[in-house]
């Protein structure tokens, strides 16, 4: 049996990653809340309700777990309805938690990674039609008291988590507020604000705290053509996966904002990242379909499905999906990658293959400086409600207590060793050992 270690390099980052709404509890004042509210939005009837109770304090167990697991960093995110509750109020004592929050992961030898903007805005931005106007002024005030209050433990910022799915979810799709389908013409005009405000954001931030490092968290799917032979799959493949997955980091590298037959420029979103956030899951495969908008989407029959069939396990794509960030020429963080997985059946395999596909990359000189698993505990997973299952830790949503998934010891084990080994890989996923370490 083949001995090794797939090492990283020294003082590669190691953490999970969290979002505000999804393990809080009791934020009523956001446009999640008055989406969950509608019957039919969230799958089963599902509410955050107390969520993983972070607000409640239990963050401080959470992050002890994580720190003894070998973890160096945590992303979270903050709520703007929370620091923001009404266009004329600073909610100080929420600042307050917060700051015990990013204070509380210092103390525990741990960095803070800090989202201003992960998928909710406050009521009073909702009901004004959200994105779909220029907010970013709003967004920047809010972005100024956040960086004010916490740049004596946070110098690493996301401005937005997602921005393409956000208006893809919300104006495409339907299953993110404000629920609307078809509605090309409107996702572009909210992509178009979210360019506005991310670039809005960094300036703030490089003004409040000059030695910040700033980025945004885009999420990379692989869109293929499921035909390659026939040029209506290569068009529509191209075509979605440009305006997906290219449009935002091309519009803060360059200041250009490219549509299918259209460009427009906001100068001062050039050169708005000062790293590139990669979030990773999965890849697809897509047919040209005349009665289908995006085409018919589907996985490859070959690749092993989440237990809920919504995550294939490519980590071939993943590769992939860093080579493109490298394209961009900036240090590269993975902000997110994991697998919904209640029983914890494919994760282990799914974290070992695609953490090894990092570290190739690492291998071609890649500018990869650390990764963040989605996620540590189970979280209220948006529309999915509480039927998906991300978390390193298992979730107990009635009595709050946490379970102990084996994928947790693996992750610790390579936290620790800032590596892959051969009897890691051996004692939690024997069944790859042979893939990632060939006789």
């Amino acid at each position: 049996m083949a001995e090794a270690t797939f090492n990283f390099p020294r003082n590669f980052v190691w953490g999970t990653a969290s979002a505000a709404h999804q393990n809080e509890g009791n934020n009523t004042n956001n446009n999640w809340y008055a989406f969950e509210q509608a019957n039919g939005r969230i799958q089963h009837g599902h509410k955050a309700g107390l969520a993983a109770d972070w607000w409640g304090g239990r963050w401080r167990e959470d992050f002890d777990r994580a720190a003894e697991a070998g973890q160096t960093a945590h992303r979270l995110s903050i709520e703007w309805s929370r620091i923001q509750p009404t266009p004329d109020r600073w909610n100080e004592d929420a600042l307050d938690n917060y700051r015990q929050m990013v204070r509380g992961l210092r103390e525990r030898g741990m960095t803070p990674m800090v989202t201003l903007h992960h998928f909710t805005d406050p009521l009073w931005i909702y009901e004004r039609g959200g994105w779909m106007n220029d907010v970013s002024d709003q967004f920047a005030l809010f972005t100024e008291k956040v960086v004010g209050a916490f740049k004596e433990y946070v110098n690493q910022w996301v401005t937005i988590n997602e921005p393409n799915v956000y208006a893809a979810m919300g104006y495409v799709l339907g299953d993110f507020p404000p629920g609307r389908k078809n509605e090309i013409f409107n996702s572009f005009k909210v992509m178009t604000n979210l360019v506005r405000g991310h670039a809005a954001a960094y300036h703030t931030i490089h003004r409040v705290q000059q030695n910040a490092q700033v980025g945004m968290a885009h999420q990379y799917r692989g869109i293929l053509p499921k035909r390659t032979w026939l040029p209506l799959d290569v068009g529509l493949a191209g075509m979605l996966s440009g305006l997906f997955n290219d449009f935002f980091p091309h519009a803060a590298a360059t200041g250009v904002l490219k549509f299918p037959g259209w460009r427009y420029k906001i100068h001062h979103a050039k050169g708005t990242q000062d790293f590139f956030g990669v979030n990773y899951y999965t890849r697809e495969y897509v047919a040209f379909h005349p009665l289908a908008l995006l085409g018919k989407r589907s996985y490859d029959p070959n690749a092993e499905l989440s237990d809920t069939g919504f995550i294939a396990n490519e980590p071939l794509g993943f590769y992939d999906a860093l080579k493109w960030a490298n394209a961009y020429r900036l240090p590269i963080i993975v902000t997110e990658n994991g697998v919904e997985d209640a029983d914890d059946h494919m994760r282990p395999r799914y974290l070992a293959q695609h953490i090894h596909q990092m570290w190739r990359a690492v291998n071609f000189n890649w500018p990869i400086k650390g990764y963040y698993y989605w996620s540590l505990v189970d979280n209220f997973e948006w529309s999915f409600g509480w039927k998906y299952r991300f978390g390193l830790w298992g979730l107990d949503v009635d009595t709050q207590k946490r379970i102990k998934r084996p994928s947790a010891g693996l992750y610790a084990e390579i936290c620790k060793e800032n590596g892959i080994s051969s009897e890691v890989v051996q004692k939690y996923c024997p069944e790859v050992f042979e893939k990632l370490f060939p006789s």
